[in-house]
């Protein structure tokens, strides 16, 4: 029996060039001020897109200031010093310009700058303080760069403790954007490498939420065309960045699978990139997400083989209809493998960002404490045992 809830606010303006509608959208968040949350990369300076985004604030009357030391992990002293500018200033609403670190980012400063405390007090999980937001966040306006993490159209907001290894998803339902602005013309300039590990983040949101216990019939049809068009267009996007089509396809196939984690949500293959990336910040997620799936899925798979041959005729695997239903599990890994080979990520390894066999266990641990929840939704009861083995695996592969 279906039983399930819809509820997301977000007012979504898609399509290339979108972003000049910033100056005439009726949907702009009311206020005067409003801070602008960039990379500490500079690449949204060099790139033009911040001078771009200010001059079109300011055509609106919104005088803005920059913040611009997020980087990728985004940590929580970071969220906490944005959050007292914003106070000190008498900021109205935010900007998130850039990936999904960046944009995370200003969801969580948005939260904070309306709350007392730190940040760390309203987190649920690990060492969380486990406290619920009194107030509504501050309104944010999402303007992604990239095409993978969804989190225009989704609550959530993943930040790691400063000084320790908790990286901990949050979020509630003013955290989702007011608005957002999805350009792919802003994603042309992203590199290959970028464009890799990204994509490969959003192709597993679909998955994840697909096979989430807590699915609906609107995610599962967003789910399938979100692995459908990442499957066709994430090889086009990485081996010509200027390929608009691909950047549009890719643009919304990121944006669906993050109304994918508002109604369906990952599972625990998030979980343990998480407590991969708390143990070494430098590790880009979708990297990590790339190199726990084999090992992830199949385990997966052997213990709860129903909907993976869906995923596989996404993928393009025709045979997957005359299957038997326990086949789906490899023909769904096949794909994925060719898939991961397309974009050029097959040799990336876990050992080449310093992990070693000897920390599976300390990772599972980090895994279940901190992002537990998402282990609950997940069609199989993955054990301690488990989840320390898929990651011996994939650290030794």
């Amino acid at each position: 029996m279906l039983n399930f809830q819809f509820f997301m606010p977000t007012r979504l303006l898609f399509g290339p060039g979108c972003l000049a509608r910033l100056g005439d959208t009726p949907h702009l968040p009311r206020g005067e001020k409003a801070m602008i949350l960039i990379g500490s990369s500079g690449a949204m300076i060099a790139n033009g897109y911040l001078a771009k985004v200010q001059g079109l604030l300011a055509e609106r009357g919104v005088r803005s200031v920059v913040f611009d030391k997020v980087r990728p992990n985004p940590e929580s002293d970071k969220v906490e010093e944005a959050a007292r500018t914003c106070r000190e200033l008498g900021v109205d609403f935010l900007v998130g310009l850039g990936g999904g670190s960046t944009i995370d980012t200003a969801k969580a400063v948005a939260l904070l700058s309306a709350n007392p405390g730190s940040y760390w007090d309203y987190m649920h999980g690990g060492s969380g303080g486990k406290q619920d937001a009194q107030h509504p966040a501050l309104p944010v306006v999402a303007i992604p760069t990239t095409a993978g993490t969804g989190t225009e159209a989704d609550p959530w907001t993943v930040i790691t403790k400063t000084g320790s290894q908790e990286k901990i998803g949050f979020g509630n339902d003013s955290t989702f954007p007011a608005l957002s602005l999805v350009d792919p013309e802003l994603m042309v300039s992203l590199s290959a490498r970028q464009t890799a590990f990204t994509g490969m983040d959003a192709f597993f949101h679909a998955v994840e939420s697909y096979l989430n216990t807590t699915r609906s019939p609107m995610n599962d049809m967003l789910a399938m065309e979100a692995v459908s068009l990442i499957g066709q267009y994430l090889p086009a996007a990485v081996a010509n960045g200027a390929d608009l089509e691909a950047r549009t396809a890719m643009a919304w196939a990121s944006t669906a699978a993050g109304i994918c984690e508002s109604i369906g949500g990952c599972i625990s293959h998030h979980s343990m990139e998480h407590a991969l990336s708390a143990f070494n910040p430098e590790l880009p997620h979708g990297a990590g997400l790339v190199m726990l799936s084999i090992p992830y899925f199949k385990r997966l798979g052997e213990l709860a083989p129903e909907r993976f041959s869906d995923l596989a005729l996404a993928l393009g695997a025709e045979e997957a209809q005359d299957r038997p239903e326990s086949d789906g599990p490899e023909l769904f890994l096949a794909r994925l493998a060719e898939l991961i080979q397309a974009v050029g990520l097959t040799d990336e390894t876990l050992s080449t960002y310093g992990f070693t066999p000897e920390q599976a266990d300390a990772l599972a641990d980090n895994a279940l404490d901190n992002m537990g929840k998402l282990f609950d939704v997940t069609p199989a009861t993955l054990t301690r045992r488990d989840v320390a083995a898929i990651f011996r695996s994939a650290i030794s592969d």
